[in-house]
């Protein structure tokens, strides 16, 4: 299908599945043409789609509990329960069952346009060889979280660079418009219980974040506890995009949100403070809760060493499926490299076309 066909055929879906915000989806319009990677970042569901059409050698790959829009700018940093830095796969709206290559060929994609943004020469075989790598040697291990304590420390320093400032931090948030009205009742009830105190008194905003879930309802609420500042966020939930792409029978009538699943089952240095009820997700915004990307790396760390630590935890998330560990390595061939490769190169294309199309027409 036409992409520009496709979208409008999603958001009517989407409006279907939650309450949008009819503003953020015209913001989202407006940002998916700045560029091919924020393009990407947006259309899971197509990247969806064209998987199903343009890779069938790979839909017999085992499948597993998968992230669906996993992409390089879906990696952050949080705190466990112990207070320990742990840096990992931060969102899993999109989760749903799936062959696991999906994961693979969509974090390759991802990289390669990412890189193709910041004219970095990495080709794309050498970007599928670094994430394939990481990932099969996660598997091997049984999976590791990534704790930035003693181990990792090149991660570490990226987690508390200088654009970590707290007083930054703080406030950009509060450029957020805040509410005139109060949330829903299952956002209030959400936030409290994923709260260090019960019944704090927030200050409740709308937030304008992210690409893919740009215009679902998403609210910041801020107060201060025990002489400091804290946040939370409350974003909704809904299917995922996969089911509307088409993948198995099974798959398409599943109306289940994944997201509490995959999280659960991760090997997983767990964020306490994070929560899936009633259809809200709910996690902590501080200065060291955020994202590491490409772009946040000197030049002298390799593009290569990230994109093995992401595929690595990539190979975490899928260990909480049942088998998985044996089944992927099994399958994890020389030919299933190849096709992966082949994949990304398609997928790279078809999204470039698609960018190329869609700013000609839209407006």
């Amino acid at each position: 299908m036409d992409f520009n066909a496709l979208n409008a055929t999603y958001v009517a879906w989407l409006r279907t599945e939650l309450p949008v915000v009819e503003e953020d989806l015209a913001t989202k319009s407006k940002r998916m043409r700045e560029g091919v990677f924020p393009f990407m970042r947006a259309t899971f569901f197509r990247f969806a789609e064209r998987f199903t059409t343009l890779c069938p050698d790979l839909h017999n790959a085992p499948r597993v509990l998968a992230v669906g829009d996993v992409h390089v700018e879906n990696f952050g940093t949080w705190r466990d329960a112990e207070g320990r830095l742990v840096w990992g796969l931060n969102d899993f709206d999109e989760a749903a069952p799936m062959p696991y290559a999906v994961d693979l060929v969509r974090l390759a994609s991802s990289a390669a346009l990412a890189l193709q943004s910041l004219d970095a020469a990495t080709g794309n075989d050498d970007i599928v060889e670094a994430i394939v790598a990481g990932y099969t040697s996660s598997l091997e291990a049984g999976g590791e979280p990534f704790v930035l304590g003693e181990r990792h420390r090149w991660l570490r320093e990226l987690a508390e660079g200088d654009m970590r400032d707290p007083e930054l931090f703080w406030k950009k948030l509060d450029r957020a418009d805040l509410l005139d009205h109060a949330p829903p009742p299952a956002v209030i009830a959400a936030i409290d219980a994923s709260s260090p105190a019960p019944h704090l008194e927030y200050r409740f905003a709308h937030r304008v974040a992210g690409l893919g879930s740009l215009g679902r309802q998403r609210f910041l609420a801020t107060t201060t506890w025990q002489g400091a500042r804290l946040a939370r966020e409350a974003k909704g939930l809904c299917p995922s995009a996969w089911r509307f792409a088409g993948g198995s029978l099974a798959e398409v009538n599943d109306t289940s949100v994944h997201y509490a699943d995959i999280v659960q089952r991760s090997v997983r240095a767990h964020d306490p403070s994070l929560l899936v009820r009633d259809g809200w997700v709910v996690r902590r915004l501080s200065p060291h809760c955020s994202k590491i990307e490409l772009s946040d790396l000197p030049r002298k760390h390799d593009h290569k060493r990230l994109l093995h630590a992401m595929g690595h935890e990539l190979a975490n998330v899928h260990m909480g499926s049942p088998n998985a560990q044996d089944e992927i390595l099994t399958d994890l061939t020389s030919k299933r490299h190849r096709q992966l490769a082949r994949a990304v190169a398609l997928l790279v294309d078809s999204t470039h076309e698609d960018f190329a199309r869609f700013t000609s027409i839209s407006r």
